[in-house]
């Protein structure tokens, strides 16, 4: 059952515009499916963060923040599904699996509640039928060491301080499909 709705825009047009650098994954690739241990239990899948590895982010970069979002769900907000908050800049790359915990192993990171209500990597789970959702992984590099929030930060609130402290960003954008 395809859910007939516009195309929502790339969360990333409609913000001010910012420098971009190389964001890699070993597990996916922009534009091309995520394989299932990426996507959520609820859909059959393995809950799994996907590795991600940066580089070409500015000198002055000072910490980092992951994030993944599906501008696509049909909520009329979107669902973030990782927030790794206060990564600090010595760290380029979260090995798979890394969201499975608060701090994905970085010392002073934490997640934030994603839309499962969970502090950690969610995955994949758009409604059976629908057309093939984006997941855009993001990268930010900080012009701070640290955000200014707790764990108990929402994902907006998160992107409101994000919009105000980000020197350029890398992104990827992978998709998934839960066939009937």
């Amino acid at each position: 059952m395809a859910l007939d709705r516009p195309i929502p825009p790339d969360p990333y047009e409609v913000l001010p515009a910012v420098p971009s650098f190389t964001l890699t994954s070993n597990d996916v690739q922009n534009g091309e499916p995520l394989a299932v241990e990426f996507a959520h239990p609820s859909v059959g899948g393995g809950n799994l963060s996907p590795h991600l590895a940066w580089t070409g982010f500015p000198a002055e970069t000072r910490s980092f923040t992951v994030t993944c979002y599906d501008p696509d769900a049909p909520t009329g907000s979107g669902f973030w599904h990782w927030v790794l908050v206060n990564v600090p800049a010595e760290l380029t790359e979260l090995p798979r699996g890394a969201g499975g915990t608060p701090s994905a192993g970085a010392s002073g990171a934490f997640s934030v509640r994603n839309d499962y209500g969970e502090q950690s990597y969610g995955g994949a789970a758009p409604p059976a039928g629908d057309r093939p959702h984006r997941y855009v992984f993001a990268v930010h590099a900080l012009d701070v060491e640290q955000l200014d929030l707790t764990p108990e930060a929402s994902p907006a609130y998160v992107g409101f301080n994000l919009t105000f402290h980000t020197l350029a960003r890398a992104v990827i954008r992978p998709t998934y499909q839960v066939k009937d």
